[in-house]
């Protein structure tokens, strides 16, 4: 990976030697610091050298990061299934992680070019480069361990048939996308008139390029349809039309840094545990281990955009703030919104998907379940209290509170999302449980 070569501190910018500003010199601070870092060489070094098979042995995290952790099924299953089960958690979360980062790499340069056309904030525009360089080598080393680790343990893609969600939704029509999206354009415009001069030149030329701009239908923000897709591409153009809207932006990430962290953290506490008794480090946990020092970097400069940066710019409007509320409460209603029970540290309803994607998962010839006997323990999984149920319950409740301490401090937040509302309407175990029985009921009809 080719590094941008650090900068001297308020060079580019004459607001980062503002000491009425402080925020601004951290975020030269933050960049200088990850310019110095190795840790993205190092996920490349562990990328390069991966191979399953000496790594096949050991838990890449404490138990508790598995896939029906803490289930009636997950105490009766082996030794070598709980490795396994360990193994497919660590590569389900870093699917999801990559998706996100794909999603992310384009949101930072739509925002980026925002900055950058602004004039005066060169090094919040090299960051975000840099930031967007070291994602590519993330993505690439989650992909390749995730294919070596699933090939290994189901199959040549058996584990991305499981992931695929099944949609009865028609795929979106050409024609369709482009009228949506040329309303989407001209509603922008008309809202945004005032900072037409600060257009980002990076979201300029998606669309000479063609004429429905990308919108990455997985990740942090989630939606195969149409509308979810126009809903996507409806916060692009936001995104990169606004200053005040460029920055809030950075309030979406850092929802999706704090979750990351959530469940990463705990695989960086295991690494050093290994590593102060002079064990052996799977691969995968020091990928972890450094994927978390990288992103931290990112965490910081999202929440000094996110909280402090936008006071640069004239206040919002009402239209701007309305726009900011309706993506924070997006990420609560898709990424935050309950407690899963088949895996610790998801915090989705367990819907008639994931019962498919686990239903399957125990027919695979690792478990060896028969159809009767996986919908046997999907019932005492979902239906029933158990302690992978109480593990989730519990991190999620740091994740809330985390959240609630950061967006405690923004007046022209709604309280739905001040307070967390949505998220903090998910977290209770017995709501869970009445949910999940009227799901699995629903889908035991589908599949009998």
């Amino acid at each position: 990976m080719v590094k941008l070569a650090p900068k001297p501190a308020g060079e580019g910018s004459t607001s980062l030697g503002n000491t009425g500003r402080p925020y601004l010199q951290q975020i030269q601070k933050t960049y200088d610091h990850n310019c110095a870092s190795s840790y993205t060489e190092k996920i490349e070094t562990l990328d390069d050298q991966f191979s399953y098979a000496p790594n096949r042995q050991h838990y890449w995290s404490e138990p508790e990061q598995s896939i029906l952790y803490g289930t009636p099924f997950y105490e009766q299953t082996t030794t070598d299934q709980k490795l396994a089960l360990n193994h497919l958690y660590w590569s389900f979360f870093y699917t999801s992680t990559a998706a996100a980062e794909v999603q992310t790499a384009m949101f930072n340069q739509v925002t980026a070019g925002v900055f950058n056309a602004l004039g005066g904030y060169s090094t919040i525009h090299q960051e975000l480069e840099l930031e967007t360089e070291q994602e590519k080598s993330h993505i690439h080393a989650f992909s390749k361990i995730n294919q070596a680790t699933t090939t290994s343990i189901l199959g040549p893609k058996v584990f991305a048939g499981l992931l695929q969600r099944r949609s009865s939704v028609p795929p979106p029509q050409p024609r369709l996308n482009q009228a949506i999206q040329k309303a989407l354009r001209v509603a922008t415009k008309t809202m945004f008139k005032a900072h037409r001069t600060v257009y980002s030149p990076y979201l300029k030329d998606l669309e000479s390029r063609s004429s429905v701009i990308p919108a990455p239908s997985s990740g942090f923000y989630r939606g195969k349809s149409t509308v979810s897709q126009s809903l996507m591409r409806f916060f692009i153009l936001s995104w990169g039309s606004s200053p005040f809207l460029a920055s809030q932006y950075y309030n979406v990430r850092y929802m999706a840094n704090l979750l990351l962290k959530n469940r990463e953290h705990r695989i960086f506490r295991y690494c050093r545990k290994l590593q102060q008794q002079q064990s052996f480090v799977p691969a995968p946990t020091a990928v972890s281990y450094y994927h978390l020092l990288d992103e931290s970097f990112h965490t910081t400069i999202s929440q000094l955009i996110g909280s402090e940066f936008y006071r640069e710019f004239p206040k919002p409007t009402a239209y701007e703030k309305w726009v900011a509320n309706l993506s924070i409460y997006l990420v609560q209603y898709n990424a935050l919104q309950g407690l899963s029970a088949g895996m610790p540290g998801l915090y989705l309803k367990d819907d008639q998907f994931f019962m498919e994607f686990l239903y399957n998962l125990l027919q695979q010839p690792l478990f060896g379940c028969s159809a009767e006997d996986a919908l046997h323990w999907l019932e005492q999984s979902f239906c029933h209290e158990h302690e992978g149920l109480h593990v989730s319950a519990l991190w999620h409740r740091r994740l809330l509170n985390e959240h609630r301490r950061f967006f405690d401090k923004f007046d022209y937040l709604w309280p739905v999302n001040r307070e967390m509302q949505v998220m903090a309407s998910g977290g209770n175990i017995g709501q869970v449980l009445i949910q999940n029985r009227k799901n699995l009921q629903r889908f035991q009809h589908a599949v009998t």
